[in-house]
């Protein structure tokens, strides 16, 4: 994005900050999202990142319908939809019903859905999927394309973050070829995962990256 551009203001807001505390905090309440947490992410050096991320949704052009948020976690990344103005119906799916029962706090989601995304999923009608933090080391790998797709409508927006080395290791590239013409538009932008101080508190992850990938269903 450009300098000027909204996005960037939206997200240089100090306001934006204190939702992701917050929701960093509600995450410290469980051992086993610590844990995660402490084993595959630089959260020490870059809590805020994906907060950032999220602006690749608007990009897409944000759908006109219910948004299904794919590996909700507390809900840090909704929060950050209806911080940059996304008004319509947010859903959050997690693995983790506890995890839910934090998200639940915020009050930004319409529905929250305890469920493994790499089965059928038991939702469907969707206009959008978005997801960050979930296609990741030790996370969920390409199986969980599927079960999104037949959850969403014609034409709806898809945006995710995967990270680089994953997206190599596990074969997303095959994989969405394989998706043929269920999907159309698809995109991969790449982007830095971490901040500058990475450089000196882990230097053997400060340059990883992440592919931002959208596309729409055909």
């Amino acid at each position: 994005f450009d300098d000027d551009a909204p996005i960037r203001r939206v997200h240089a807001d100090a306001s934006m900050f204190v939702g992701g505390l917050r929701a960093l905090l509600l995450q410290s309440l469980h051992p086993r999202a610590m844990a995660g947490v402490a084993q595959h992410s630089n959260y020490r050096t870059d809590p805020w990142g994906r907060l950032q991320r999220t602006a690749a949704f608007l990009a897409a052009k944000p759908p006109e319908g219910p948004v299904l948020d794919v590996g909700a976690g507390t809900g840090l990344l909704a929060a950050a939809l209806r911080g940059l103005g996304h008004q319509g119906p947010i859903d959050g799916l997690d693995l983790s019903a506890e995890m839910l029962a934090q998200a639940r706090r915020k009050g930004v989601y319409r529905d929250l859905i305890a469920a493994d995304v790499t089965q059928p999923l038991p939702v469907s009608g969707y206009a959008g999927i978005t997801s960050s933090g979930t296609f990741t080391h030790g996370h969920v790998g390409p199986e969980a394309l599927p079960p999104m797709l037949d959850a969403l409508l014609p034409g709806a927006v898809v945006a995710l973050s995967v990270n680089r080395q994953v997206w190599d290791r596990l074969g997303f590239a095959p994989a969405f070829a394989t998706l043929g013409n269920r999907i159309t538009g698809l995109d991969l932008r790449e982007v830095a995962i971490y901040g500058q101080a990475a450089k000196d508190r882990d230097p053997s992850h400060a340059a990883d990256t992440a592919l931002i990938v959208t596309f729409r269903t055909a």
